[in-house]
């Protein structure tokens, strides 16, 4: 068969390609693009970044396969949505609720110890057996094509969830500075 790209309808028999593709659900990918900070830190601004170019080239394939790739930049601004969206480290991409990295790595971050005034640790991304600061591209984007060609359904992985130590110093350290009332900040 020959598929025309501005023909509405193909020319197999009928029940095939258009019309299956009608009845068909649309299954879009969600990326949940999860973060301490985009105005200082360094970490979380460049995996913004390189999400939005990895989507930017892959979204031809995306829209061959009928896929349509929804973003949610979440800012993660305190303890309360830390826990609801169950946050282990800074920043996390997820797709389709999963975490495009199982293992968390972190080291000091100083754009977030800058922040708010104490030390943080922060993601480091393992790619290909190196590690980054920032996710590569090529990461993300075989991340989406996995999640694009797998057989999705697979639940993501639900495990017991407690605020990790490394956010609760943040977030401390942040009621700390925001609540501050010198000009010069408390450090």
């Amino acid at each position: 068969m020959i598929y025309n790209k501005n023909q509405q309808s193909c020319d197999c028999a009928p029940g095939c390609c258009q019309e299956i593709n009608k009845n068909e659900k649309r299954k879009d990918i969600i990326i949940d693009f999860l973060f301490l900070d985009l105005s200082v830190c360094t970490r979380c601004q460049g995996t913004d970044a390189s999400l939005e170019e990895s989507i930017t080239e892959v979204a031809k394939v995306l829209e061959t396969t009928g896929r349509q790739v929804v973003v949610n930049k979440i800012h993660i601004n305190s303890k309360e949505l830390a826990i609801k969206h169950r946050f282990v480290t800074s920043p996390t991409i997820r797709i389709n609720g999963k975490d495009i990295q199982l293992d968390v790595k972190e080291s000091l971050c100083e754009s977030c110890g800058d922040l708010c005034g104490d030390e943080v640790d922060c993601r480091v991304w393992v790619h290909e057996g190196k590690e980054y600061g920032v996710p590569p591209k090529a990461m993300i984007t075989e991340a989406i094509l996995k999640e694009v060609y797998s057989n999705a359904g697979t639940p993501a992985n639900e495990h017991q969830y407690e605020l990790p130590e490394n956010l609760r110093k943040f977030f401390a350290a942040m009621n700390k500075e925001n609540s501050c009332s010198c000009k010069e900040g408390c450090y």
